[in-house]
């Protein structure tokens, strides 16, 4: 149902309505809540789905992999070959563009970062040595790539985003005038939070961008690449590896991926996809740095899934589970703000999260209030650079861990601090 636009109502109608959010609110603070929807974390009955992975090795297995490799001892550095293909066909690449690393993918966009910054990128200068290093930010965004490159002292440049992707006037602009810029952040797929998926023509664009700077480098982080919602509508990506090659940018892309959101959070596999030259000069400290990653791992995860027909079949399942908690906060969403003029929200079709941007000033109170009736959100303003949301208006909301009842009666909630917080705005406007 469409509700009355807040701004157009009358003072005293205001007035009576804050009366009675201000009730409710009390109400539901009596209930004692504790939910957490701060992280995109899996459910325990996604977790749940891939126990029997433990049950595939046990101490009468065959441990060596298809080229006879013992994956008990020392060697691979770069991750068995079937691991590798596994990997490739998740992040739509060739095999022989791939490392295979640890349990996540974020230690190796530290590590990639942390390299920059020591030694270079193929011989650049590293980055330790110049007076200004900067990277563009699209925001919102992932505030875990944010803190690494805070944690190094980088220069964080915000750049809008739209349905679209980033926008690339300005992306072109700066990487082409500013040679102290040397990467940007993009999660291309269902992104980190509002679910978008970048167009053709955003990739072509990325592919097509011409630095200031030789060591500039694209850091695509496709967490998302098979987290479908919907059997019939799934967003699609142009492979950015190849879109390098072709505009004669072969070097440009770092694509990073994992298993965290398939297997298991923190022990799953996860992989580096790039150029043959980026990948040897990550081998060469790689080889000061391990031994080699966890190839038991690797061949658990092939035994286990098989081929990429097996992940597909398990993502299936997964979505089966997301799905319903989705359509309980979009329910919501709809029938309590739809008209209101007091928030807009993203319906993405796969990913883990829904974007909410509450009317300017409005997020941090939001967030204060669910946590003080027992629903702890993410931060306002983590999914911008520095923690700071220029407009204060972005919350991320997180459905995945919680069961579906639980998604709804937070659902419930969080609207109701919208509409108290939004309340409050108008009237002190006025």
């Amino acid at each position: 149902m469409n509700m009355k636009a807040y701004q157009e109502m009358e003072t005293e109608e205001l007035v009576a309505l804050q009366q009675e959010l201000e009730q409710a609110f009390e109400d539901v603070k009596g209930k004692g809540l504790k939910l957490d929807m701060s992280r995109g974390k899996p459910a325990v009955t996604q977790l749940n789905m891939s126990m029997d992975m433990f049950d595939v090795l046990n101490s009468e297995s065959d441990m060596k992999c298809e080229d006879g490799t013992d994956v008990r001892n020392y060697g691979v550095l770069d991750g068995i070959p079937e691991a590798k293909k596994l990997m490739g066909d998740i992040m739509g690449v060739p095999a022989e563009n791939v490392i295979i690393c640890g349990n996540a993918s974020l230690p190796i966009m530290y590590d990639t970062v942390s390299r920059s910054v020591t030694h270079g990128v193929m011989g650049s200068t590293p980055w330790c040595k110049l007076d200004k290093v900067k990277f563009l930010c699209p925001a919102p965004g992932y505030d875990r790539h944010f803190a690494i490159t805070q944690h190094f002292g980088i220069e964080m440049i915000t750049v809008p985003m739209s349905p679209e992707g980033p926008d690339m006037d300005m992306v072109e602009k700066l990487v082409q005038e500013d040679a102290s810029i040397k990467g940007i952040w993009c999660v291309p797929k269902y992104s980190n939070p509002q679910g978008y998926t970048y167009s053709d023509e955003t990739v072509r664009r990325f592919a097509a961008l011409n630095p200031a700077a030789e060591d500039f480098r694209i850091y695509w982080d496709n967490a998302y690449a098979v987290h479908h919602l919907y059997e019939d509508r799934q967003d699609e990506i142009l492979d950015i590896l190849e879109e390098c090659e072709k505009a004669g940018h072969p070097d440009m892309v770092y694509i990073f991926g994992s298993t965290s959101k398939i297997s298991f959070a923190g022990a799953g596999i996860a992989a580096v996809a790039s150029s043959k030259g980026n990948l040897d000069f990550m081998k060469k400290s790689m080889t000061i740095q391990t031994i080699g990653y966890d190839k038991i791992n690797q061949l658990r995860h092939v035994r286990y899934f098989k081929d990429f027909n097996g992940v597909k079949e398990q993502m299936r399942r997964h979505a089966d589970l997301m799905r319903p908690k989705f359509e309980a906060v979009l329910a919501v969403l709809e029938n309590e703000l739809a008209g209101t003029g007091i928030g807009t929200w993203t319906k993405p079709n796969g990913g883990y999260f829904i974007s909410f941007e509450t009317l300017e000033g409005c997020a941090k109170e939001v967030v204060a209030k669910c946590k003080e009736a027992g629903v702890v959100l993410t931060g306002a303003g983590a999914t911008y650079p520095y923690g700071i949301d220029p407009k204060d208006s972005n919350i991320r909301i997180a459905p995945s861990f919680p069961t579906p009842e639980e998604m709804a009666i937070a659902t419930d909630l969080f609207v109701l601090c919208v509409k108290l917080v939004s309340v409050k705005k108008i009237l002190g406007q006025r």
